[in-house]
């Protein structure tokens, strides 16, 4: 019995790492550069800084996404969950019958259920990539609205070089553009429509002669 447990695992693991958001790994990341980045120094003229990560978690788009991709993945964990349960029950009960069935009848139905526990596993990882593609897809049609938000900030900042956040170590953070793309990109999009992306199922490859 121990053995059909160890291999459900995977299905709900797979569904679980499953990124539920957009922001997930950087919903804590200010749309406003840290201070401790600020250790002084004089402004360069014509140089800016963005965050896109700070910009997909907080922006309104992005945590429309993020929610929205949360409640596809819920609905996929909640699904599969629905499925293992029974099979864990079928294992138990056969469990049970270990002692009163022929071994070889027994051997027989314990292999019909771990073929089931894989083909349940499959459609879980299945599920997980569909999810990650519609994430993607979010990610980049947000990058898409930002686009022409962000042209427009780094113009009216007269930027002449944009510099990730992210690589900055400290010194002085005025020329920082992502708090002002937020605010604008809020005011252009509030949300965009998610619907989980549908991919092929990679066909089993034949063992056959």
């Amino acid at each position: 019995m121990t053995s059909y447990k160890m291999r459900s695992a995977p299905v709900a693991a797979a569904l679980l790492l499953a990124l539920g958001g957009i922001g997930n790994a950087v919903a804590a990341e200010d749309a406003a550069p840290s201070q401790t980045q600020g250790l002084g120094g004089p402004e360069i003229p014509g140089v800016c800084l963005l965050s896109r990560q700070a910009i997909f978690a907080n922006a309104e788009v992005g945590k429309s996404a993020s929610e929205q991709i949360a409640r596809l993945t819920e609905q996929s964990q909640a699904e599969f969950e629905a499925q293992r349960k029974p099979l864990e029950e079928e294992a138990r009960k056969l469990e049970g019958e270990k002692a009163s069935l022929p071994a070889a009848k027994f051997t027989e139905q314990q292999q019909a259920l771990a073929r089931r526990w894989s083909e349940l596993q499959k459609k879980a990882e299945h599920r997980t990539r569909e999810i990650e593609a519609t994430r993607q897809k979010a990610i980049d049609r947000i990058s898409t609205e930002a686009q022409p938000v962000l042209a427009e900030v780094y113009k009216q900042r007269k930027c002449g070089l944009l510099i990730d956040r992210g690589v900055a170590l400290g010194g002085n953070m005025n020329g920082d553009l992502t708090a002002a793309v937020v605010k604008a990109l809020d005011a252009r999009i509030k949300t965009i429509p998610i619907q989980r992306e549908i991919l092929p199922m990679t066909p089993v490859a034949s063992t056959g002669r």
